[in-house]
C-alpha cells in the first residue's frame, strides 16, 4: 500500500465504553488475546460497560502509557499466516491506561471502583512469587516484604491487588474476580494461594476473607504472539497504511479455555470464542506440556545448533522428530482425556505453527526465563513419567540442553546472552558442569530430587557429555536415531 499515512482509527463508536475490567501487564499477548475478544465483542454491540483500563506496574511500562496515549488507546493486531497473507484490524478495547509509578492513588481507585468486576492478570510466570518445589508464597522478597507493612505505597502486583480489595471490603462492595491469564498450571488457583497469603501477611483476617471471597477462575490461554519488531511496524506503515507506534503480530490460532466463575458478571465471553467449561486442568495440562515444553526442547537445541527463529529450528528435521517424538512418547501419556480435542490433531497443528515463517518467533524469547519455565512445564512430566516406571530419556535431554546453553557461550565462541532472573546463580553452575557434570541438577528449588534419580540423570550426563564433545546438531541426530 502506498500513499499517504492516515491515523488509526475505531471501527466502532467509543463513545461511553466505560471500564469493567482492569488488566495489569499490557503486553503482546494481552493485546492479541484477551483485548481481542472485548473488541470482537464490541464490534458485536452492548459490552459497553466491559472496556479494558490497562495497568503498567514498572517503570519500563512507560514505553507502553506513551504509545498507546499518543494513539487515543488504539493500536493494530496483525495476523500473519503461514503463506504471507495478512489480516488485520483496529483494535479499541482498552479505554484507559494508567501507568502505577505515576499515580499509584489512581490506579488503586479504578480497582475499588465498584464499575470493575474483573482485575485479569499477565504478569509471566515468574511473577506469581513462590516457591518451586514447595508451591508456597516467597514472603522472603524485599519488595513484597515492604508492600506488606501498613499503610506502604505499593509496587507489587500483590500490593495493589490485596490494598484494593481491602477498600472494597471496608466499603461494603463486593471483591472483583482475579483473573489469571499466565501460562501456570492452576493459575486461578496458584493466584489465590499466592494473593491469600500476601492478604494474610498485612493481616491474617484479610487473608482468610481473600482466600474465601474473593473468585480465581483458572484458564487456560494459547496464542504465539513474537516481540514486536521494527519490521513490523514498517509493515503496518507499508501494507497498511498506518502510523502505529506499537503494534502487535501473532499468528492465526487462539485458544482460550476458561471456568465459568464470575460472582459480579462477565462478558458474553463464548460469543468471541472462548470456551466456558467446568475443569480446565485437562486444557492446561495439554498445552503446558504439549506447546510449551517443546518450545523449550526446540529452543536450546536450536539455538546451539545455529538456528535463531521458530520456523529456522522446525525447518531441520532432526529438531522437528525431536518434538514429535518427546510430545507422543513422553508428554501425552502424561494427559488425561481432552475432551472435545483430537490429541493427534494437536500435535500436527503444533508442529505447523512452530514452522509459520512470518511469525518470525526468535528462540532467544523462547530461551527467556528458563528458570520460571523447565520447573512448571517439562519437570511435572518427568516425575510423572518416573512415577509410572516410563523412559524420560527425551525430557532429561531437554534439560541437557538447557544446562548447556545456560553457560553462556555457543559452539563458535560467542557469547550468549542469559536472560533469566536467576542467571547470577545459574551461568557459574552450568560452567562448573565440565568438572562437575551434574552441578545444573544440585538445586531443589527447579529439580526438587531428580539429581539422585539415575533414571533420569544417566539420559541427561549422556547428552550433556555429547553436547560437550560433539555438538549440538550432532546430538539430535543420535537423540532421534536412537
Amino acid at each position: 500500500m502506498t500513499g499517504e499515512l492516515v491515523a488509526l482509527e475505531a471501527e466502532y463508536d467509543r463513545t461511553g465504553i466505560t471500564p469493567g475490567i482492569v488488566h495489569i501487564g499490557v503486553g503482546g499477548f494481552h493485546r492479541a488475546h484477551q483485548a481481542m475478544v472485548i473488541d470482537d465483542l464490541l464490534r458485536h454491540g452492548g459490552h459497553r460497560d466491559w472496556g479494558i483500563c490497562g495497568v503498567g506496574l514498572l517503570p519500563g511500562d512507560a514505553r507502553m502509557r506513551d504509545a498507546l496515549a499518543a494513539q487515543d488507546n488504539l493500536y493494530t493486531l496483525v495476523i500473519k499466516h503461514p503463506d504471507g497473507s495478512l489480516d488485520h484490524r483496529t483494535v479499541g478495547s482498552i479505554v484507559e491506561y494508567l501507568l502505577a509509578p505515576d499515580d499509584p492513588e489512581a490506579v488503586l481507585e479504578r480497582m475499588a471502583d465498584p464499575a470493575t468486576r474483573i482485575v485479569s492478570l499477565t504478569i509471566t510466570e515468574g511473577g506469581y512469587n513462590f516457591d518451586q518445589v514447595t508451591g508456597e508464597f516467597d514472603t522472603t522478597d524485599p519488595a513484597v516484604a515492604a508492600d506488606a507493612v501498613p499503610g506502604a505505597v505499593p509496587t507489587t502486583v500483590f500490593g495493589y491487588v490485596v490494598e484494593a480489595l481491602a477498600r472494597r471490603r471496608e466499603r461494603g462492595i463486593a471483591p472483583f474476580t482475579v483473573m489469571s491469564c499466565d501460562n501456570v498450571q492452576g493459575n486461578g488457583t496458584k493466584a489465590r494461594t499466592v494473593f491469600s497469603a500476601f492478604a494474610g501477611l498485612r493481616d491474617p483476617e484479610l487473608g482468610d476473607w481473600v482466600r474465601s471471597e474473593v473468585a480465581f477462575p483458572n484458564s487456560m490461554v494459547d496464542r504465539i504472539t513474537p516481540v514486536t519488531t521494527d519490521e513490523d511496524r514498517e509493515l503496518v506503515r507499508e501494507r497498511i497504511g498506518v502510523e502505529d507506534r506499537w503494534p502487535v503480530v501473532a499468528e492465526p490460532f487462539f485458544q482460550w479455555v476458561l471456568e465459568d466463575e464470575f460472582p459480579l458478571g462477565r462478558p458474553e465471553w463464548s460469543e468471541a470464542g472462548v470456551q466456558l467449561v467446568d475443569d480446565v486442568e485437562p486444557y492446561e495440562l495439554m498445552k503446558l506440556r504439549l506447546l510449551n515444553a517443546s518450545h523449550q526442547a526446540m529452543a536450546y537445541f536450536g539455538y546451539l545448533a545455529g538456528h535463531r527463529y521458530a520456523h529456522e529450528a522446525m525447518a531441520d528435521p532432526a529438531i522437528a522428530a525431536l518434538l514429535r517424538a518427546y510430545m507422543e512418547s513422553e508428554a501425552t501419556p502424561t494427559l488425561r482425556p481432552v475432551p472435545g480435542i483430537d490429541l493427534n490433531d494437536y500435535r500436527a497443528t503444533l508442529l505447523e505453527r512452530f514452522g509459520n515463517p512470518e511469525i518470525r518467533d526468535t528462540l532467544a524469547r523462547l530461551c527467556m526465563e528458563s528458570s520460571d519455565r523447565i520447573p512448571k512445564w517439562l519437570v511435572p512430566v518427568i516425575r510423572e513419567r518416573l512415577a509410572a516406571g516410563g523412559d524420560v530419556r527425551l525430557s532429561a535431554a531437554v534439560v541437557a540442553s538447557w544446562a548447556r546453553y545456560a553457560e553462556g557461550v555457543d559452539e563458535a565462541g560467542e557469547p550468549i546472552d542469559v536472560n533469566d532472573r536467576l542467571a547470577d546463580i545459574l551461568v557459574p553452575r552450568a560452567r562448573s558442569q565440565r568438572s562437575d557434570p551434574l552441578a545444573f541438577l544440585r538445586d531443589p528449588s527447579l529439580f526438587g530430587d531428580l539429581v539422585d534419580d539415575p533414571r533420569f540423570t544417566r539420559p541427561y550426563l549422556d547428552t550433556l557429555d555429547r553436547l560437550h564433545t560433539i555438538g549440538a546438531a550432532a546430538t539430535l541426530e543420535l537423540l532421534v536415531g536412537d
